[in-house]
């Protein structure tokens, strides 16, 4: 599957429009903070006070700007178009849905109303567009050859591997100091890491500290397994996910650097050595694994789960020449599994060729990238009957 030219122009206004109201609070609060390095520092946690008024946004405003620009910039011609649309639509919607209920708060009166008028606004267009994305791909992906488009790919198998090991171990490292936050907060500060609050305030349009940590971490495990899975939408999530670990490692490293705690490192706690080493590592996850999911991917119809990960992996279409006495396990495909198929080729359904034991020739378990229920094995309709008809498949 791919997505209309239709769709494919939607997506590209829905993304910009994301953009552009994502970089209008970046440069207010360039203003605000009197150039970028003074807003650096503030987004790296440097503890130092700055002439004007309070930020309204962290470090990863600047990495949600740089996906939805670049997801603007590539939808018109990408392969992962719908995927892309996906990916960006859902990490946009997780990373401003807090402002729902943060905003209005009353413990947010360091912003004038003015300020937060426009937040509510700003906020509640984002999240609209968001989900207007989402709809978008779902409703715009048609077969590659009806849209006279190339068929969308995959990661390769080395790419998968690479990507799986960086972003499954970072999500695994953020959950694991989540999971210290629970012994280190307080009772009454714990829920308001994640939601905001008086005790552990928030920036006026962006996340909470927990649950961005949280959102950043399920990305990665998400993007990780999806990518040994050789699904088509592993490289946009992959890419994503990768973007912000690398953000949240530089911004790490930023500050240790401006408070000279790499000097000290060799005094400082074991649990502060671990705070500085997984900084480091982060943005080192992060690059990796951006370099393992940009790399170009592998066409969906020429590879994937049960089709491309050895010799022998079976195709679609007819199958090749059998030993003499050895009756093939295919028939004619289905349309699911036609070239173009987010599903890749997996075998046909049907019935077994005359004569044959239906446990004989049984497809090897082939699961097709794409969001959907991949189809099972099955076996291909005698030659003197016609295929029979088949459901589009489920998906986005």
């Amino acid at each position: 599957m791919t997505l209309t030219r239709g769709a494919r122009i939607t997506g590209t206004v829905l993304s910009a429009v994301l953009a552009l109201i994502t970089a209008g609070w970046i440069v207010r609060d360039l203003r605000v903070m009197h150039g970028p390095g003074p807003l650096w520092d503030m987004w790296s946690g440097v503890p130092e006070r700055f002439p004007g008024g309070v930020p309204a946004t962290t470090g990863g405003t600047l990495v949600l700007l740089l996906v939805q620009a670049v997801t603007a910039l590539v939808v018109p011609r990408s392969r992962v178009a719908a995927a892309a649309l996906v990916a960006t639509g859902v990490t946009t919607l997780l990373l401003r849905l807090p402002g729902v209920w943060i905003i209005g708060a009353d413990w947010m009166g360091g912003y004038s109303d003015e300020l937060r008028l426009r937040a509510m606004i700003c906020t509640g267009i984002a999240l609209a567009v968001s989900v207007a994305m989402i709809v978008t791909a779902a409703a715009g992906r048609r077969p590659a050859q009806d849209a006279g488009l190339p068929a969308p790919t995959r990661p390769t198998t080395g790419s998968a591997v690479v990507a799986f090991l960086a972003l499954g171990t970072s999500g695994a490292v953020l959950i694991g100091w989540e999971i210290r936050q629970f012994f280190v907060f307080p009772d009454v500060a714990y829920p308001d890491w994640y939601l905001g609050g008086r005790v552990i305030g928030s920036t006026l349009v962006d996340t909470p500290g927990g649950w961005s940590t949280v959102t950043v971490a399920l990305l990665a495990l998400f993007a990780g397994i999806s990518g040994l899975a050789r699904a088509v939408h592993a490289r946009p999530f992959g890419m994503i996910a990768a973007a912000f670990l690398l953000l949240s490692g530089g911004l790490g490293i930023a500050r240790g650097v401006r408070l000279h705690l790499f000097g000290a490192f060799g005094d400082a706690g074991l649990e502060e050595q671990l705070t500085i080493a997984t900084w480091v590592f982060l943005a080192l996850a992060g690059i990796v694994a951006l370099l393992a999911t940009a790399r170009p991917g592998q066409p969906a119809t020429e590879g994937g789960p049960g089709q491309g990960w050895g010799p022998g992996a079976p195709g679609y279409g007819y199958p090749p020449l059998e030993p003499p006495g050895r009756a093939p396990g295919y028939g004619y495909p289905y349309p699911s599994s036609a070239p173009g198929s987010p599903y890749g080729g997996g075998a046909g359904y049907g019935y077994p060729p005359a004569g044959q034991d239906p446990a004989q020739g049984a497809a090897e378990g082939s699961g097709g990238p794409g969001y959907g229920p991949p189809p099972g094995g099955g076996f291909g309709p005698p030659p003197s009957s016609p295929p029979p008809p088949a459901s589009p498949p489920p998906g986005w």
